[in-house]
């Protein structure tokens, strides 16, 4: 009951605390000991934009919070900031034998230090040290532009911000870390609209490949025809229209589902997978012939990233267009993954 329509869809950028009962008099020592370590110490980091989103060029400023119950001396204040891909194949992906090679090497995008402070004392109580520098690369670096933010299901992009409060060899340093997210420059993306690629597509039983119901085929033909949008901004939606034109079974609902690729390559060859990261319905029931359905679907920022291709690993994201049909059969498998070709469901090709 379900036909399906992928399209490859090119983006551009844009435990609760534990309550320790009081110990026996008994007891000789406390429940938890950790070796030179200050009593009730911490340290924070807080950035000046809660967003916590910054852009190639920008200042980066924040505070470094420090609550102590007595004076410490250290040796300096250190601030890093570092950026990494993580490449790592998900068992499942490929073979027992190339899971446990499945870890690459991390690609480094960023590590820039900044002194804050050098040799000196924190007094007890709340202390806060303001630290700032520019998000760029370091002279020497190869890397003339930076990824965005992304956290995938095998590929990480991640910016994190590190404070280190150095204590010398005797002494356990205190240190914080805190992530902030990359994107890139507004300026940068493709806002004219002549620039929008809309691709055509056309669902009928001639172009599926798995087996469809004998209903769908004995019943009369089905067509389902429209256009979508493959390249847009990541903070506009994908847009389109579908319009059934036939179909002598009634419809069940049409999906919209988003998938991402991401591939690494892994000896001499790329791993590829597809997952599901968002599905929208924008049909429920079977819909009246010749009638124009928008589509209209907003991105989950947090979980996509321009469309990327670099060399050792690349993320792209997919569209599939889902339609289902009612039967008999359909009513048995509801949770039924929409990616799986079923009799009841019809399946588009990809788009680039």
């Amino acid at each position: 009951w379900y036909y399906i329509k992928d399209v490859v869809l090119q983006l551009v950028g844009v435990q609760d605390p534990m309550t320790v009962s009081p110990d026996p008099p008994s007891r000789p020592f406390p429940l938890f000991h950790e070796p030179n370590a200050t009593p009730m110490s911490k340290i924070e980091l807080s950035l000046s934009r809660p967003s916590r989103v910054y852009r190639l060029g920008e200042s980066i400023e924040g505070k470094i919070v420090t609550v102590l119950t007595s004076p410490i001396s250290y040796q300096k204040i250190v601030i890093t900031a570092t950026g990494t891909v993580n490449l790592q194949i998900r068992a499942g992906v490929t073979g027992v034998i190339d899971s446990l090679y499945g870890v690459v090497k991390p690609i480094r995008i960023l590590k820039k230090s900044l002194q804050v402070a050098s040799a000196g004392k924190l007094g007890p109580g709340k202390i806060e040290t303001p630290f700032s520098f520019t998000l760029s690369p370091q002279e020497n670096d190869t890397i003339a532009t930076f990824y965005e933010t992304f956290h995938g299901g095998n590929i990480s992009i991640q910016y994190l911000i590190t404070a280190d409060v150095m204590r010398g060899y005797l002494h356990k340093s205190l240190s914080a870390a805190l992530e902030f997210i990359v994107e890139n420059d507004r300026a940068n993306l493709i806002t004219s609209p002549q620039l929008l690629e809309f691709v055509s597509f056309y669902i009928t039983q001639d172009t599926q490949k798995h087996q469809l119901l004998p209903e769908l085929l004995t019943a009369g033909c089905f067509r389902v025809t429209g256009k979508i949008l493959t390249q847009c901004s990541l903070k506009d939606p994908i847009t389109g229209d579908l319009t059934v034109e036939a179909s002598a079974v009634p419809i069940d609902s049409v999906d919209i589902q988003l998938l991402r690729v991401e591939s690494i390559l892994s000896g001499e060859r790329f791993v590829t997978d597809t997952s599901v990261i968002q599905t929208t319905q924008i049909a429920d029931g079977d819909i009246c012939r010749s009638l124009t359905l928008p589509i209209y679907v907003l991105l989950p920022r947090l979980l996509v990233c321009p469309t990327l291709f670099a060399g050792s690993f690349s993320i792209e994201f997919h569209v599939s267009i889902t339609v289902s049909f009612q039967s008999q059969l359909s009513k048995l498998y509801r949770k039924s993954d929409l990616r799986t070709p079923r009799p009841w469901v019809s399946v588009a090709i990809n788009y680039n």
